[in-house]
């Protein structure tokens, strides 16, 4: 199973590009918090490479610049090349499935339109209504302990599998 989550701040701009056929990409680099940082040492990030196709693309050069949260689910793919040098090199990126906003909508100013008509790769590209909430939605409260508390549980019936 390929499967990458990540969450971190762009480093710069995304720039839209297209292939010799019109096809859409962009290729930019995610700053991802390590989860664990030693006592007494400063916060440390990975830099990943990330590449969108087609609408994805369109939609992070649309909507995304630096500095602002990003969370995206994709895969891993590795690959390598000739240098000039004639050296071979490796490369590892991710490629984006799902691309989702982080920063709430109060954190961007009235210039940054188009934010509200979605909050993710999948509402731009479909046309959907935003599920961007402002606040999360309240948790269901289960006090007492009793069976009937938890009658919506999933049975093997609901399982897609």
């Amino acid at each position: 199973m390929n499967i990458v989550s990540l969450i971190g701040r762009l480093t710069a701009d995304p720039e839209l590009k297209h292939t010799q056929s019109g096809t859409a990409m962009t290729r930019f680099t995610l700053a991802v918090d390590r989860a664990y940082t030693k006592p007494g040492e400063e916060k440390q990030a990975d830099f990943i490479t990330i590449v969108a196709w087609q609408q994805k693309a369109e939609f992070v050069c649309k909507y995304f610049s630096k500095g602002r949260r990003m969370a995206l689910t994709g895969s891993i793919r590795t690959g390598s090349y000739t240098a000039q040098d004639g050296s071979k090199r490796y490369t590892t990126e991710v490629f984006a499935d799902n691309i989702e906003f982080c920063d709430s909508k109060k954190d961007f100013s009235p210039s940054d339109s188009g934010y509200g008509e979605g909050n993710s790769y999948n509402s731009y590209s479909n046309n959907r209504q935003s599920s961007y909430r402002s606040e999360p939605a309240p948790a269901p409260s289960y006090s007492s302990g009793n069976v009937e508390d938890y009658s919506g549980t999933l049975t093997d019936d609901d399982l897609p599998f």
